[in-house]
């Protein structure tokens, strides 16, 4: 009799479990086919522009006509994954439905026209715009919404980088410094290789990147280097610091946009003027863009850092500076591929500094970056051994974790809460509670 008693409560669930699951998989499945959707549109956007090089002359225009239609039809999106943020801290009227096509389009249209932007910004909007229109239609409770508005930023980027385990400890670590939002755990896990699988089975891939450092050593034989280590925590505050470099001048680039035009849709226009110049006084177009592929041999990308024979000095901070200003006027996309062409081209440099090897310091740029400017070290060390192997784990831990340390508390997104300080250290003995 107990242990029926026991087990009934549990029994009366099942159909709330299935009902669960089902809403899950299927918000899992849809934000995996539109990540595929988006990836297969920006790749070919990307080939457009470079088969069209004029294309890049259409900035001033492209860029009006998004942040005028933002302003006409989606100023309740505008705020993007702030909002989503927001919405997981304290639901109130969710995420509208509009917020997915309205940041699929205008990243392909910023990515036509050769801004310099991300892809994982979108993604993760669409992963939270689908879950909750899941939620309203199937009237889930603010506790659910909460839980599958994580699930769905877990789908999101999982999907879209190919790092599913670190998508899914991204949504639950980028909410609040410090603390992660183990409620989640589960659903975010299912959710990123659910989306990640679909995205596959769709035929899209993702870029790889090799660090050949190291590479063939047996385990036995490719010991922790003391002198690389210190290297690495070295070139870990550079990281850091670059990453609070990135998150300031954003946001003091958009204060200054919004002072110098107060109408918002000119905002863009200026920034591309500025950009073109750009590029013609640098004779490049390497920082345009994702900066992921090119068919020109001549331009710098990502993977170049990785091959490169020689250190970069410099590419890194061209890059900053044509984020900033694409992003910071209303161009939408995402930061991170920037931060992952950031990170890795000033791993170049830094390596070049310190006699390092080249391409494991432009791998420990690439997530150590991207951890200081989200403020989410854990999904970046996971992020980079999905990506590059476990071999150098420790590494890649002492880049994040210190690039983390030293990026302060500003992060890209504002809606982020404090919860821990990164530094609680305190070095006076704490005094004793009083006697009762």
């Amino acid at each position: 009799m107990a242990l029926t008693q026991s087990i009934a409560p549990h029994l009366k669930r099942i159909p709330e479990i299935i009902k669960w699951n089902a809403i899950l998989l299927a918000m899992s499945i849809t934000v995996g086919s539109l990540v595929a959707a988006f990836l297969w549109g920006l790749d070919q956007a990307t080939r457009t522009r470079f088969e069209y090089p004029w294309l890049i002359y259409c900035m001033p225009v492209a860029g009006f006509l998004m942040v005028y239609a933002y302003q006409k039809f989606g100023a309740s999106v505008e705020a993007g994954n702030n909002l989503i943020i927001d919405q997981i801290h304290q639901p109130g009227g969710g995420v509208p439905a509009r917020m997915a096509p309205f940041i699929l389009v205008t990243t392909v249209l910023t990515h036509l026209v050769g801004g310099s932007a991300g892809r994982e910004g979108t993604a993760v909007q669409m992963g939270g715009s689908l879950a909750s229109a899941f939620a309203r239609t199937f009237k889930l409770t603010y506790a659910n919404t909460r839980i599958l508005l994580m699930a769905g930023i877990a789908a999101g980027f999982g999907a879209v980088f190919g790092t599913p385990i670190a998508g899914a400890v991204f949504a639950l670590e980028v909410l609040t410094i410090g603390r992660m939002q183990y409620d989640a755990l589960l659903p975010a896990l299912v959710a990123a290789l659910v989306a990640d699988w679909t995205c596959h089975a769709w035929g899209i891939g993702h870029v790889h990147y090799a660090i050949s450092f190291g590479a063939g050593a047996a385990p036995a034989s490719f010991n922790l280097d003391a002198s690389l280590l210190i290297k690495t925590a070295i070139a870990g505050v550079a990281f850091g610091l670059a990453a609070r470099l990135f998150a300031t001048s954003a946001h003091t680039a958009s204060s200054l946009y919004k002072k110098i035009l107060p109408y918002a849709p000119l905002r863009p226009v200026l920034a591309s003027l500025i950009l073109l110049s750009l590029v013609y006084l640098l004779g490049t177009r390497s920082y345009l863009g994702l900066g992921v592929w090119s068919p020109n041999p001549d331009d710098i990308t990502i993977t170049t850092f990785f091959n490169a024979a020689h250190a970069d000095y410099w590419s890194w901070a061209w890059k900053l500076i044509f984020t900033v200003i694409t992003l910071s006027a209303g161009f939408k996309g995402g930061e991170v591929t920037p931060l992952f062409f950031i990170g890795a081209g000033l791993g170049s440099a830094v390596a070049g500094v310190l006699g390092a090897p080249l391409d494991l310091f432009a791998g420990l740029g690439f997530v150590a970056v991207f951890a200081g400017a989200t403020n989410t070290p854990l999904a970046c060390l996971i992020m980079g051994i999905e990506l590059f192997g476990a071999t150098h784990a420790a590494y890649l831990a002492v880049a994040c974790f210190v690039a983390y340390l030293c990026s302060g508390h500003v992060g890209i997104y504002k809606a982020q809460k404090l919860g821990v300080a990164k530094l609680a250290l305190k070095l006076e003995p704490e005094m004793p509670a009083p006697k009762s």
